[in-house]
Parts: C-alpha cells; structure tokens; sequence
C-alpha cells in the first residue's frame, strides 16, 4: 500500500513541474466529492474563476465555466494535498489536515473561509440510533460550554464552536446511572476530532461512561465502521460530504448533531502570495 501510495505521489509531482513549464498556475485540490466543490466554491467567491450556474456540492474541475488565468486544477486525494503543496503554485486543503501538516490556518492561508462556512463537522450515526441514550450523552458532552471552549481557544480560528447554547455537558432525559460501566465508540480524524473527543470523554468519564476513539487518517472507512455496526458513531467530515456519501454508497448515515467548522483555506506552494491569481 505504502508503494501504491509513493506511485501515485511521484506521478502528481511529475504533473505539478510539467504543468509548471508550460506556465501555467497549478492549484492542489480534494479530488473527493463535496471537497473538490467547495474548493472551487472558495477561489469563485473570491472572484478566480467562476463556475456552471447548475454546479451544485459536487462540483469538479470539468463545472469551472470562467478561467481567465488557465489554472490547472490537480485532484489530489486530500490527506496527499499537503505532501504536493510545495510543487504546485498553490494547494486548497482541509483544515484537518493542514493542521496535521503544521500549517497555521489563520496565519499562513492566503485565502480562507469565513466562519459562516456552511461545512460544519458533524456527528454522524446510522439511521435508527439517533434517539439512544449514548448517542444522547455524546451529543450533550460534544455540546457543552467546555467543549466549545476549548475548541476556540485552542485553534484560535482554525476551528471555529458552531454550538450556540452550550450546555453543562449532560443531557437530562438521560439515565446516566443505567450508562455507567458502558463504552460509546466514535471513529474519528486525529486533528482536531480526536482532539476535542479528550475533552468530552471527560465529562462522559465522570457518570462513569468510558469514550474509546478510533483514529483514522481518511474519508471513507469512519462511515463504513459506522454503517457496520462496528463503531457507534464518527466525527470526521462535515453534512454535504456525508450526504453525498450516502447518495454514492447507499448508506444510511445520520448526522446528529452540528459540532465546530474548520475553514477551508488556500496556501502558497511555489507562489507566496496572491499576486499571480490577480484577475486584471
């Protein structure tokens, strides 16, 4: 696997510096449904290109309408667009991972989203345990005033707490004396989801309720082990991925509940500034 991967990555290089020659601006984007659109969506809201008035979530390069610059836009599996950053002019990539990178997002994006993103990260389960009492507790830790503030204070901007009325972190319909001695499984990314899960095992641990999370570096099996049964729940991706998901998998995935967004940014690989993506 880790060969296939080397493969795969020398060839995106090679078409980064052949692309380079011919003059033309190279961006790195998601090659994933949903991420690919909404990297698109952020070069269109600041006036680079624009695309098909009928492009919807799921827009690709194939819906850029308007590219007065010729950009080259080189898909890339998104946990990759940070490791081609360096040989294209410019990469698109997901907060998550450019943390993983070491990226600031605030300080060292050229262009990033707003915190009106509509991609708020999401708590999913498969359809049919949104009422049960551990995905209830899960969501009452995820929403509480602890958690909300850890996430701003400690990603000062690279995540952004959607919850608007935190909570204390429990939930009240909830026996929690019959969840004691119990364990609720939740898939997640490392950064930050796995991060901010800490901080809501904490409140669960205290009523007695072990939280175990399984970390994942890619988009596709949190939303198998979910949909298997294997895991409870994941925390890894925002609502219009995981729709998509379901559209192209046949899965019956739910989200539950709308946690923090993680704006989308633009970062300098050869170029260091924005100068070469001025539309005169």
């Amino acid at each position: 696997m880790k060969k296939f991967l080397s493969i795969i990555l020398a060839a995106i290089l090679v078409l980064c510096s052949t692309v380079a020659l011919a003059d033309t601006i190279t961006i790195a984007v998601p090659n994933d449904a949903t991420n690919e659109g909404r990297a698109l969506l952020l070069l269109q809201t600041n006036g680079i290109i624009t695309l098909n008035e009928d492009a919807g979530i799921t827009a690709t390069k194939a819906d850029v309408a308007v590219n007065p610059l010729n950009i080259d836009f080189v898909e890339v599996e998104a946990a990759m667009v940070p490791n081609v950053m360096a040989d294209c002019d410019y990469a698109i990539i997901n907060n998550n991972y450019a943390l993983d990178a070491g990226l600031n997002p605030v300080e060292q994006s050229l262009l990033i989203e707003d915190a009106n993103s509509p991609y708020g990260n999401v708590l999913s389960v498969k359809e049919g345990n949104e009422e049960l009492p551990e995905v209830k507790a899960l969501i009452a830790a995820l929403y509480s005033q602890k958690v909300a503030d850890f996430i701003n204070e400690t990603y000062a901007g690279a995540a952004i707490s959607v919850v608007t009325e935190p909570t204390d972190g429990y939930d009240p319909t909830v026996d929690y004396a019959a969840l004691a001695g119990k364990t609720i499984t939740v898939a997640a990314s490392p950064t930050p989801h796995a991060q901010i899960l800490e901080v809501a095992a904490e409140i669960l641990e205290a009523k007695g309720i072990k939280l175990e999370v399984y970390e994942y570096a890619d988009y596709i099996v949190p939303n198998e082990v979910v949909e298997s049964g294997e895991v409870l729940a994941n925390y890894f991706a925002h609502d219009p991925y995981q729709q998509n998901f379901n559209q192209e998998n046949g899965t019956h995935l739910v989200t539950v509940a709308v946690i923090h967004v993680e704006p989308m940014g633009l970062y300098g690989g050869k170029q260091t500034d924005l100068t070469a993506l001025t539309v005169e």
